[in-house]
C-alpha cells in the first residue's frame, strides 16, 4: 500500500478524536466540522456494507456505466463462493457480485496487497462464475456473460496505463482475420462479436493515480485512489456517492466498524512492510557476509600471486630457466617472461 493511502488511512482513523475536540473548543468548531463532513469512506468498505443496500445501487451503477461505457442497471446482488462474507474481517480482499438487466454477471473486486498469481486468480474467479451460474442440463447458449472488474492497490505486472481491458478473440494465423459470428448466431445470442460471449476483464491500477480531471473515468480513478470527491465531480454515480458515502452519514455502529477496519488495514500493511524490510535487511547482511568472504578469498589469492611474482623475479635473476621457475611458483611461462 502506498504512502499516500497510509496517510489517508491514519486521517480517517482519528476522525473520532476530531469529533471529541468539537465538544471542547468553540473557535475551530466550524472548521473541524467541515473537515469531517467532507470525509468519505473508502470504496472497499462501501462494497462491504453500504453498496449492498439496493438504495445505494446508483453508486455502483454509475461506476459500472462509466467503466463499461454502457448503461448498467443492477437487478440484484448474488452470492458465490468467491464473495461470501468472510469471517476474517482483516481480509485484504473485498468483492461483490451483481446481475444486471441483461442477466450479465459483474464481479467487482478490490485488493490491497500484492499477490504473485493475481492474473491466474482473476481467471479462476471468472471461470468459476461461468460454471456456477448455468443449471445442469441447460444448453451452452445459456452460459452467462461475465465482467471481472479488478481494482488493485499494488503494482500488478508491468505497464504504464491505469486501466487495462482484456477480452477473447480468435485470430487467423494465416490471414490474420478475426473470427466472426454468422448472421443466425448474432440474432440468437443478441451480440455482434464473438468476444462479447466470453468473460471480459478490467484491471484498474489506482494506487498512484492523483490527477483530477473532467473525464468521468478519471474522476472515478481519483476517488478510488484518494477517497475524495471534489465538488465539481459529475461522473455517473459520484454525485450519489457524495451524499451516501460520507463518514458522518453512517450509523454509529458502522463508524466504529469502519475505524476498526481501517486499524486492521494499517496493521496488516505495517506487518507486510516490516516483513519486507526485515527480509531485505537479512538479504543485505547475507550478501555483505558473502561479499566479505569472497573479498578475503580474492585478497589472499592476489597476495599469493604477488608473492609468486616476486619469487619468480629473484629466481630469474639467479639464472633459473622459465620452465623451472614455473614448476616451483605455479606461474605460467608467459607471466615469468614478463617479470
Amino acid at each position: 500500500m502506498q504512502i499516500q493511502q497510509i496517510i489517508r488511512i491514519f486521517a480517517n482513523r482519528y476522525l473520532n478524536q476530531i469529533t471529541m475536540e468539537l465538544n471542547k473548543k468553540k473557535e475551530p468548531k466550524k472548521r473541524a466540522r467541515k473537515m469531517i463532513e467532507k470525509t468519505y469512506i473508502s470504496f472497499d468498505w462501501a462494497l462491504k456494507r453500504l453498496l449492498r443496500d439496493k438504495a445505494n445501487f446508483d453508486v455502483l451503477e454509475g461506476f459500472l456505466t462509466t467503466l463499461l461505457n454502457q448503461e448498467i442497471k443492477i437487478v440484484r446482488l448474488l452470492e458465490s463462493e468467491s464473495n461470501k462474507d468472510r469471517d476474517n474481517a482483516k481480509s485484504n480482499r473485498v468483492d461483490i457480485l451483481a446481475e444486471d438487466e441483461d442477466r450479465d454477471l459483474l464481479l467487482i473486486e478490490v485488493q490491497g496487497e500484492s499477490e504473485f498469481a493475481y492474473f491466474q486468480r482473476i481467471l479462476f474467479g471468472a471461470s468459476k462464475l461461468v460454471t456456477e451460474y448455468i443449471e445442469r442440463g441447460n444448453n451452452y447458449e445459456h452460459v452467462k456473460k461475465v465482467y471481472s472488474i479488478n481494482i488493485v492497490y499494488f503494482d500488478l505486472g508491468q505497464g504504464k496505463d491505469y486501466v487495462y481491458h482484456g477480452k477473447t478473440e480468435f485470430r487467423g494465423i494465416h490471414y490474420h482475420d478475426v473470427l466472426q459470428l454468422n448472421h443466425f448466431q448474432k440474432q440468437k445470442f443478441g451480440v455482434k462479436e464473438v468476444s462479447e460471449l466470453y468473460p471480459e476483464y478490467y484491471i484498474l491500477k489506482v494506487n498512484d493515480f492523483n490527477r483530477w480531471s473532467k473525464v468521468p473515468l478519471e474522476q472515478w480513478l481519483y476517488f478510488l485512489s484518494t477517497s475524495d470527491i471534489p465538488e465539481d465531480a459529475d461522473a455517473p454515480g459520484l454525485k450519489a456517492a457524495r451524499e451516501k458515502l460520507l463518514f458522518t452519514q453512517m450509523s454509529r455502529e458502522d463508524q466504529i466498524a469502519f475505524c476498526r477496519y481501517i486499524d486492521d488495514r494499517v496493521l496488516i500493511s505495517s506487518q507486510i512492510y516490516t516483513a519486507h524490510g526485515e527480509g531485505m535487511l537479512e538479504g543485505m547482511e547475507k550478501g555483505l557476509e558473502k561479499g566479505l568472504k569472497q573479498g578475503r578469498k580474492e585478497g589472499r589469492a592476489e597476495g599469493m600471486h604477488e608473492k609468486a611474482l616476486s619469487t619468480a623475479a629473484q629466481m630469474k635473476q639467479d639464472g633459473l630457466s622459465p620452465e623451472t621457475i614455473a614448476k616451483y611458483t605455479g606461474l605460467t611461462v608467459d607471466e615469468i617472461e614478463m617479470v
